[in-house]
This record gives C-alpha cells, sequence and structure tokens, in this order.
C-alpha cells in the first residue's frame, strides 16, 4: 500500500510556477549581504516566507543553483588554469574535496560571488532550514533524491572552502554548515531508502577535529565546531 500513499499524497501537491517566481525574485531581490539587517533576522524572514510546498520548492531550487553555478565557477578556474599552465584539474561535484587537495594556492572559494546572487549565510542558510523542518512534506512535494544530493554538495563546498580555501569560519558560516547537516539528518529520516552517504560526509564524520568559530564584527574566538562530532550522530543514527 505504500505506493497508494505515495500517489494520494502526490495527488494533494498543487503547484503554482508564477507564485513560485515570485517568491524566488523576492528572496533573491530583497535578501543578502547588501541589505542592512543581521545575517540570522535575514534568515529567520526567508524561512517564514517560503511556505507552503511552493515556499518548498524555492527552496530547492535556490539549493539547486548554487550547487550547479558554484560546479561551473570551478570548471571554468579548472580551464582556466589549463590554459595558463596546461595543468589539467579533475573537477567532481560529488567530492570537491580532492580537487582542493590538488590545487587548493590557485583555487578560489566561489560561493560568496555566484550569479544567481544568493549568499550563503543568508537565502543558502533559510533554504537548508525550510528544506530540513518540513522534510516529511519535502517527500511528497518534490523529489527528494536529488535535493539530498545538493544539500550534500553544499555542505561540501562550505566545509572544504574552510579547510582549504581559507575562508574565515565565523558564527554565521557555523550555523550554516549545522543546518545542512540538520537538513541532510531530516531529509535522510523521512525518506523510506535513503542513498548512501556521499564521499566527503563520510571523510569528515572521520574526523574529530576543532575548528575556532569568530564573531562576525571582529577578530574574537567565540566557540568551535567539530564537523565530524556534529556528523556522526545526525547521520549514523
Amino acid at each position: 500500500m505504500r505506493w497508494f500513499r505515495l500517489l494520494l499524497g502526490k495527488r494533494q501537491v498543487q503547484h503554482d510556477p508564477g507564485r513560485q517566481e515570485e517568491l524566488l525574485q523576492d528572496v533573491r531581490q530583497r535578501f543578502g549581504a547588501r541589505v542592512q539587517v543581521q545575517f540570522p533576522e535575514q534568515v529567520d524572514a526567508i524561512v517564514r516566507l517560503l511556505d507552503g510546498d511552493d515556499g518548498l520548492s524555492v527552496a530547492a531550487r535556490v539549493l539547486r543553483e548554487v550547487a550547479d553555478e558554484a560546479h561551473t565557477d570551478f570548471l571554468g578556474q579548472a580551464f582556466d588554469l589549463h590554459r595558463r599552465t596546461g595543468r589539467r584539474l579533475v573537477v567532481d561535484r560529488r567530492n570537491y574535496r580532492p580537487l582542493w587537495r590538488s590545487a587548493a594556492p590557485e583555487l578560489r572559494w566561489p560561493l560568496f560571488a555566484l550569479p544567481c546572487g544568493f549568499h550563503p549565510y543568508v537565502q543558502v542558510a533559510a533554504a537548508a532550514t525550510v528544506v530540513g523542518s518540513r522534510a516529511t512534506r519535502v517527500v511528497r512535494a518534490i523529489d527528494p533524491n536529488p535535493l539530498l544530493t545538493h544539500v550534500f554538495e553544499v555542505f561540501d563546498l562550505t566545509t572544504a572552502g574552510w579547510e582549504y580555501g581559507r575562508v574565515r569560519v565565523d558564527t554565521d558560516a557555523a550555523s550554516l554548515a549545522n543546518r545542512l547537516i540538520a537538513s541532510a539528518r531530516q531529509i535522510r529520516a523521512a525518506m523510506d531508502d535513503p542513498p548512501p552517504l556521499p564521499p566527503p560526509a563520510r571523510e569528515l564524520m572521520r574526523t574529530n577535529n576543532s575548528i575556532d568559530v569568530y564573531d562576525p564584527t571582529g577578530h574574537r574566538v567565540v566557540s568551535a565546531i567539530n564537523l565530524g562530532a556534529e556528523m556522526r550522530p545526525a547521520l549514523l543514527g
């Protein structure tokens, strides 16, 4: 009867493409680094804005656009490096860590300057919160498999930037990582048959390193984050 419940659930989903486009442009234009409002407050406002099934679809689209555009950016960086030096790099969006390990000094972290305009600590953090907190609806309203892939992909992009890309880890960065971990946990828990964890997640789960977390407005260390310790209970339970 599982197939019947899934069919019934999908019949109850109503999407409004016009409303989704309106929400997407609202999220893109009203929020971000240029807005004189603290990032956590902007995140909360976007989460409230993206209610209903159309909001879920928009949140999933934010994560997809960021993942796709970051991949395109790295392909461009690899092409440019090959043109200048003859060196070839393998860009595998399933695992960015080998790319960073092989060429970190020549790479730039792209998430602060993607063409879509979504800021990782604002729109992306909010999107992760929306799809995670409503994961039981996600599996009925949209396909959770590509969404989960994008959640893990953005997490890999984020944390590889910390380790190899000289990205400063402040409280907003740590909050994004925690939101992505929570989202992955919640979506996997809502799925009947979640896929295996991707290689970069498994690699990080074997670590036990604490990373200093800074105040966003200064140079003071205010806390620490241990990604392996956060991920193991969330994703192995």
